[in-house]
């Protein structure tokens, strides 16, 4: 094999990278043969953590995310529906697509390891002052933007406590669109943000605004909102934008008390419909009078 010439200033570098990969992974416990000394190899315990946090997500999907060869998941996946921990649904946008979904017996198993792991490293933030804990935070964020590249700016999350016109402007969009025929006017919205149980986020790729989603308190369903207004631009599509924005919406839901969202859509938005059966929305009866809407969902985010 040719090996190739490296001068002397990134040998460097290479060597502290090298040097940082053997003290966090030992620091961190990744070379033991269990993960958290549980029941699973490391890639077995992430692969159950995706799909809980994605539920009805795709083989091919957790392939591109975890960035693993086609045969090694296939064989992981076995093995984990094997043990009863995973299990394969009908899809009912693509017949060709088993997604996943864990069992009963999976998601104990996944509260197990989301308790293991927020103590192992509350262990280590505890030893570290306030000062110490935001710096390492700030330079993870660090890391993870060099490492993906400049190409792709990082995506940011913002609640608005006021609706400007960054807002303003994808809700046109949005509208626009999807033909929407009952559009929110400007103190309509402000009251949205505003409302107990309620709010808008928007989507930053580096600083344009490019996406939106927003979270109704719901008068008719008791500890229930509704998700509304879920746009990513055209141009910043495939950056995931639209699961980070439900992201902080589902966690700033979990914080005000709520148990259910619901959401209405129609059957021509293919592509939304799938990362709501994928984020585990499921059909439900109807529960408003939009004209336009043709299908009801909702999602259990528990008590």
């Amino acid at each position: 094999m040719e090996t190739r010439s490296i001068q002397p200033p990134i040998a460097q570098q290479i060597f502290a990278v090298r040097e940082f990969n053997r003290f966090y992974t030992a620091k961190l416990g990744l070379l033991r043969r269990k993960h958290l000394d549980g029941a699973f190899a490391l890639t077995e315990a992430r692969i159950l953590y995706e799909v809980s946090a994605n539920p009805k997500v795709t083989a091919s999907l957790l392939q591109e995310t975890l960035e693993l060869d086609a045969g090694y998941l296939s064989r992981l996946l076995a093995g984990l529906i094997r043990r009863k921990l995973l299990r394969r649904v009908a899809s009912k946008t693509d017949a060709r697509e088993k997604p996943l979904v864990l069992t009963a017996t999976g998601e104990k198993a996944v509260a197990r390891l989301n308790q293991q792991s927020s103590e192992q490293i509350h262990d280590l933030l505890g030893k570290l002052s306030t000062a110490d804990r935001d710096a390492l935070l700030a330079s993870l964020a660090n890391i993870r933007s060099l490492l993906e590249g400049q190409r792709k700016p990082p995506v940011r999350i913002v609640r608005l406590s006021k609706v400007d016109d960054a807002a303003l402007a994808l809700l046109h969009e949005y509208y626009e669109a999807v033909h929407v025929v009952q559009r929110d006017k400007l103190g309509s919205v402000q009251k949205l943000i505003d409302a107990p149980a309620s709010g808008m986020w928007l989507a930053y790729l580096g600083d344009e605004a490019v996406g939106c989603v927003a979270l109704r308190k719901l008068a008719s369903v008791s500890r229930a909102s509704e998700c509304k207004r879920l746009y990513v631009k055209p141009s910043a599509r495939g950056n995931h934008i639209a699961d980070l924005l439900l992201d902080a919406l589902e966690a700033f839901a979990r914080s005000q008390g709520i148990e259910w969202i619901y959401l209405d859509s129609y059957d021509d938005l293919k592509a939304a419909i799938a990362i709501y059966e994928k984020r585990g929305y499921e059909p439900c009866e109807r529960y408003n009078d939009n004209p336009q809407a043709t299908l009801f969902m909702r999602k259990y985010l528990g008590a």
